[in-house]
């Protein structure tokens, strides 16, 4: 925690606590905070709702909301501090990422329960001020300039129109056109640092981004060098179907899905306990695939 206080120091049940953590996260990352954030996530009414902002911005962090009257909600002050949250990125991504999520924060509570361990992704550096804008220019359909630095050039400034944020496993990235390239794109958040400008209106939404909406079936199977116990063992881990299985994503995730599943899809290895598992329609996914 950012405080020396734990969260399951405070004297609150769970339940108001984890409404007291979303008021915090959407707050510090969004930059604007309304009662409709509780009263959709959590199903409760705007009394209740107003009741949970006040007990959080008067008794728990006094210091961290003011009102802002031209926007209708709440912000961040210049003061503000995590109290309840840890403050990092991981914690608003994976909010957004499903409502359910919320639930993986428990933990946090220290509420008893059988022995569990799960390996979370590491947290890259971003920063507040980065997200906030992005996230304004993919709600309000704007450009935005921004400094990005890449593997292949230094930081520079970049024109782009950002609508989706994306996990893929292992980091957060904004789903962007952009415009040096004319192309949509995928820009790593920690790489980008700093936000210069909103530069007008876009001329492109995310129905413009054909990778993004094409929807790819992509099927997997044990490798068939395997014996057939082996096979089945692998079709049983995976729940395939008749040694089989299809897995549908969008044609700019192919990518992605292939690494998290850690098949490959240029080389074969000389152990197949190894590769376990194969690509039965490498042809047909092939143009999604990243060009070397």
């Amino acid at each position: 925690m950012s405080e020396a206080k734990k969260v399951a120091d405070w004297p609150y049940r769970w339940d108001l606590l984890l409404r007291y953590r979303m008021i915090e996260i959407i707050a510090m990352w969004e930059g604007r905070l309304t009662s409709k954030h509780l009263q959709q996530a959590f199903g409760i009414g705007r009394q209740q709702a107003s009741k949970d902002i006040n007990e959080y911005k008067n008794n728990i962090a006094p210091e961290n909301l003011t009102f802002d009257s031209h926007l209708k909600g709440y912000i961040p002050s210049k003061n503000f501090k995590p109290l309840v949250t840890k403050g990092d990125i991981n914690e608003y991504l994976h909010m957004l990422n499903s409502r359910g999520d919320l639930m993986t924060h428990f933990a946090d509570l220290n509420i008893h329960q059988a022995n569990t361990e799960v390996l979370s992704p590491l947290v890259r550096n971003i920063n507040a001020a980065i997200v906030r804008p992005i996230l304004t220019a993919a709600r309000d359909h704007l450009r935005v300039e921004v400094e990005y630095s890449s593997l292949t050039s230094e930081k520079e400034y970049r024109n782009i129109i950002p609508h989706t944020l994306v996990y893929n496993g292992y980091r957060w990235h904004v789903r962007a056109f952009c415009e040096k390239s004319q192309s949509f794109r995928d820009f790593v958040l920690s790489r980008i640092s700093a936000i210069f400008d909103f530069v007008g209106p876009a001329e492109l939404a995310v129905e413009d981004d054909k990778a993004w909406c094409e929807k790819v079936r992509i099927i997997i199977q044990p490798d068939q060098r395997l014996s057939t116990h082996q096979q089945a063992v692998i079709a049983a881990d995976y729940g395939m179907t008749n040694n089989r299985l299809e897995i549908e994503t969008r044609g700019a995730m192919v990518q992605y899905l292939l690494q998290f599943l850690r098949v490959s899809t240029d080389t074969i290895k000389a152990d197949p306990k190894a590769q376990q598992v194969v690509i039965e329609n490498i042809e047909e996914i092939k143009p999604w695939l990243f060009k070397q």
